[in-house]
């Protein structure tokens, strides 16, 4: 699953015409709907404001409107750069001044599809990943050492608490779960167990 770092804005000028284009992470269809409508206050004096969002784990909800520019010209190629990306979770808005020179059909789809190409490549993308919050309960004897493996393994500390035994939260991924088990008892010598706890997601870069 992929979806954008951060949001963003950028701005292309062709032939006299300003793109402006704004992106944003979103979880839910009325989050777009949402941003797309503070967008629109805020360039409220824009020519057009189009849009295109997608949705869903696997991108299963897409949406564009072309406000008002030829069918197809706008919030289809705004659509499909994000789907060739593979983001989800991310909307696009790109609000068009026009500069009095017309671009045409084609030239109307590259410049819709460039800014938000742009857009994207300025803002960043990243992967996310399922973790499990798997707890390590152990010792105190033994968990100063089991806490300094952990740091120095490929596993992610995410906190520990310290009562009657030592615990250690570590993020594991969802694939990994097995292979965790079977390194904490590892290094533990078969003096420690593990407790599964909810499920999260954890952004990596895609460089």
């Amino acid at each position: 699953m992929r979806t954008i770092t951060h949001s963003g804005e950028y701005e292309l000028d062709v032939r006299r015409s300003r793109f402006v284009c704004a992106l944003a992470r979103v979880t839910t269809e009325a989050e777009a709907q949402d941003f797309i409508a503070g967008r629109r206050r805020t360039h409220h004096d824009a020519t057009h404001n189009c849009t295109a969002y997608v949705l869903g784990e696997h991108g299963d909800l897409t949406r564009s409107n072309d406000d008002g520019e030829p069918a197809g010209t706008a919030g289809r190629p705004m659509l499909e750069v994000l789907t060739r990306r593979e983001l989800t979770g991310t909307v696009a808005v790109v609000s068009r001044y026009f500069g009095g020179v017309k671009l045409g059909a084609g030239g109307l789809v590259r410049a819709y599809g460039q800014v938000v190409g742009a857009t994207i490549d300025r803002v960043g993308m990243v992967e996310r990943r399922a973790v499990v919050t798997v707890t390590v309960v152990a010792d105190h004897a033994l968990a100063g050492r089991l806490s300094r493996d952990l740091h120095a393994s490929a596993y992610t500390p995410a906190g520990s608490r310290y009562g009657a035994r030592a615990e250690l939260d570590v993020l594991v991924p969802e694939e990994e779960l097995a292979a965790f088990d079977a390194w904490v008892a590892a290094a533990a010598g078969g003096r420690a167990r593990t407790r599964r706890g909810p499920v999260g997601h954890v952004d990596v870069p895609i460089i």
